[in-house]
């Protein structure tokens, strides 16, 4: 047997098991804001945010640093795993005193976006009533997360962002943060992401969505009494989405045609890969919300820069600040012709930096050292502009 091992539902949590309120609180700090209204016009009575940092403010509120998690991240992004907290920090090796991101230097902070699963209001939280929002919850967009965002820095008594980075999911929010707030941010670093989401990811998106929403546990969204939820479904998700973020070469030289173990395919036993996807789809099903899913990949179909600002090139063109733009030569999800449109569209932008890796989308992930490299490099971008100091 792999160290994957068979597939089994056996001792998956409940349907609800994305992080509630009453479970360990790891290194979660919380803000709740009233009245909320979303883009849908959808209004929350209160809205919790879920956060983490590491370092010290200064007491101009000037030396912090912002990091936007991508789909199925979260504001845990450094640190071990332990209670409260299923995995250890998703870019660990970045941040802390001397590295990429020094805490010596920078206060750091990483906040659950609008409709997470670990501790943000999302679908899975209690109403007013103490029911969960479920199949109530509303689309939301892009925006209403920066804008969740917004009220954390407020709250917090910062001033700017000396620099924003993400990738994927939080590379868009990157670039809606420098229009929507341009005084608030002094410089951005986007990696694998876009200014409007294509055809083709809408597309992807939308397959996997009704992946989960055709699992007869899905009840419409309202799955939170059941004892498994949709399971199957929403690993079927995974399993496509995984595809995306990692590249065919990387697949065909990790497994090829190699049997799972001692199984035969022949017989009706599994490929090696069929055996990783596996993995995967019980590994997200432990810490992830279905209903999150859904809710955070139809914000990234929504996303279009461009939208009520003249068209893409019109919004870029607003982005004068300092921006660091990465592509991973392997990623066929976000594949680098979209991020070279940002960068001759924005006039902040220097040139298309490029993160080799064979291993796709997942690069980001994988590749800490040139990661760092290009965090240092969008740091010293600011550090040129003076932006702190005016």
């Amino acid at each position: 047997m792999s160290a994957y091992g068979p597939l089994s539902y056996e001792g998956l949590p409940p349907a609800s098991a994305a992080w509630r309120e009453g479970d360990p609180l790891g290194r979660r700090q919380f803000i709740t804001i009233e009245g909320f209204v979303t883009e849908s016009q959808f209004r929350f009575p209160e809205v919790r945010i879920a956060y983490e940092t590491w370092g010290a403010l200064n007491d101009t509120g000037t030396n912090a640093i912002y990091i936007c998690h991508a789909l199925t991240g979260d504001s845990h992004v450094s640190g071990e795993a332990g209670p409260g907290h299923v995995t250890a920090g998703w870019w660990d090796g970045l941040i802390g005193p001397g590295k990429a991101i020094d805490t010596n230097e920078y206060f750091v902070v990483c906040a659950n976006v609008l409709g997470g699963a670990q501790g943000t209001t999302g679908p899975s939280s209690l109403d007013p009533e103490g029911v969960p929002w479920g199949s109530r919850f509303p689309t939301i967009t892009i925006t209403d997360m920066v804008e969740i965002e917004h009220e954390l820095m407020a709250t917090l008594g910062i001033q700017r962002w000396q620099l924003m980075l993400g990738p994927s999911l939080g590379g868009m929010r990157v670039l809606e943060w420098m229009i929507r707030y341009p005084d608030a941010v002094c410089g951005g670093l986007v990696l694998g992401s876009t200014a409007a989401v294509s055809a083709d990811q809408i597309g992807i998106h939308a397959t996997q969505i009704m992946a989960i929403e055709s699992d007869a546990e899905f009840n419409g969204g309202d799955y939170y009494e059941s004892d498994l939820g949709p399971v199957v479904g929403m690993g079927l998700a995974r399993r496509i989405a995984h595809l995306t973020y990692r590249s065919e070469t990387e697949l065909d030289l990790r497994f090829g045609r190699s049997p799972q173990g001692s199984e035969d395919p022949y017989g009706g036993g599994r490929f090696a890969v069929e055996s990783y996807l596996d993995h995967h789809a019980d590994k997200l099903n432990r810490r992830f919300d279905a209903n999150t899913y859904i809710a955070l990949t139809r914000a990234m179909s929504l996303f279009d820069l461009g939208r009520n600002r003249g068209g893409v090139a019109s919004a870029l063109g607003r982005i004068t600040q300092p921006l660091t733009v990465v592509g991973i030569d392997s990623d066929r999800l976000f594949p680098i012709r979209l991020q070279q449109e940002i960068v001759e569209l924005a006039p902040g932008a220097d040139e298309l930096h490029i993160l080799t890796s064979p291993y796709g989308h997942d690069g980001f992930l994988v590749e800490n050292e040139q990661v760092g490299g290009f965090v240092r490099h969008a740091l010293e971008r600011v550090k040129e502009s003076n932006c702190t100091s005016t």
